[in-house]
């Protein structure tokens, strides 16, 4: 097969891939995402259903029982998702580029065929634990403490701000491995598979947020959680590390949701100012309102053609933390400024529940503060300058 013909097949495999993730969500999702909010929850249901068309282990091999997608693809179906229920899509992200993207890269084969492959199949949901309630940007500050006692882990601490906190039946959990007594700063902290039924787990307090309303985030509360060796997660004191890896990958999906939101609110200024008459004529008339989405519109594709090119870097094996951080930190702010101005094109509607855009707005808020704040994605950036 030629270089073209394989081009022209991934072409024709990622088109159907996307407009079945298109479809689903403008089905199964976006009717549902304004009630959903409201009620602070998503049935488990609609993830069943994404797990069953293979969206739950996009980025694992056809070996571990994933679909075995392209960085590209992947951030494309992220983006349709995250247009209908940006909730929904923070929910897969993190399953697939946290969860299931440790255990692919750290794991060793028992720890694939046990615990990777039902989470690609969509059987299980996965959950990352790395930030606690004093350690958030400053990841090395955590302080839940893994302890070896005869033989087994013994693990205590407790674990903020957690995605799918009280709906995951698996976490990758972020803990010292090195002693109070000698701290080892970033190289004494391990990571650790930690099923959600394990004695002395338990979801803590639901937070009750701004945005992403339907995606579930609590704490995690660890109480003497025995484990034994084979749930280790690579090398010990190594965790921290596989975790900023990983949370590259991470930052992209974020700057996939970014996007969706971005494209999102655009739509339904666009919609709306075709709809909304004032002074004898619709607005769309108005140069003030032109000028408006035609920023808006360029912003949002160049969030787009921006995440596509560092999506392309990653699948050549080329991508840097700094590409991931222009990505999120870029396409996350396009996305509270597209909202913004959506908002404004709405005027008093736009303040209103009722309407899209006021949800899509408050959505937008939080990805330029999770995984990374913007000002730590311009730390990134600024120290890949110098690399």
């Amino acid at each position: 097969m030629t270089t073209l013909e394989l081009a022209d097949q991934i072409g024709e495999e990622r088109a159907a891939v996307v407009s079945l993730a298109r479809e689903f969500a403008r089905r199964e999702i976006a009717p549902h995402a304004a009630e959903w909010d409201r009620h602070k929850e998503h049935p488990r249901e609609v993830i069943t259903k994404l797990g069953e068309l293979g969206f739950l282990g996009m980025r694992v091999p056809q070996q571990y029982d994933g679909l075995g997608l392209d960085a590209l693809t992947y951030i494309m179906v992220l983006e349709e998702i995250a247009a209908a229920d940006a909730s929904i899509a923070i929910t897969l992200g993190v399953h697939n580029s946290l969860t299931c993207g440790m255990l692919l890269e750290r794991g060793t084969e028992e720890q694939k065929e046990r615990w990777l492959k039902p989470l690609a199949r969509g059987e299980k949901l996965g959950a990352f634990a790395m930030s606690e309630p004093e350690s958030g940007s400053d990841a090395a500050g955590l302080q839940t403490q893994a302890a070896k006692v005869g033989g087994k882990w013994v693990l205590n601490g407790t674990k903020g701000w957690v995605t799918n906190g009280d709906r995951a039946d698996l976490f990758i959990v972020l803990a010292r491995t090195d002693t109070p007594e000698e701290r080892r700063g970033s190289r004494g902290i391990s990571a650790f598979i930690v099923p959600a039924d394990t004695p002395g787990v338990e979801p803590g307090k639901a937070e009750d947020k701004m945005g992403l309303r339907a995606s579930r985030t609590t704490q995690l509360l660890l109480r003497d959680v025995e484990l034994g060796s084979e749930h280790l997660l690579g090398e010990e004191n190594r965790g921290l590390h596989y975790a900023l890896h990983a949370l590259d990958r991470g930052r992209l999906g974020v700057a996939a949701q970014a996007l969706g939101i971005a494209r999102a609110a655009l739509e339904h200024a666009v919609a709306y100012a075709a709809e909304r008459q004032q002074f004898g004529r619709p607005i769309k008339d108005f140069q003030a309102i032109q000028f408006k989405l035609a920023d808006m519109a360029t912003r949002v594709s160049a969030a787009r053609a921006l995440v596509h090119d560092v999506a392309r870097k990653l699948d050549r094996g080329m991508m840097k933390s700094a590409d991931a951080s222009m990505a999120k930190l870029f396409a996350s702010e396009t996305a509270m400024w597209v909202a913004t101005q959506a908002v404004q094109i709405f005027g008093g509607y736009g303040y209103m529940r009722e309407y899209p855009v006021e949800r899509l707005f408050r959505d937008a808020k939080v990805t330029e503060i999770y995984e990374g704040t913007s000002e730590v994605q311009r730390i990134v950036i600024a120290r890949g300058l110098y690399a």
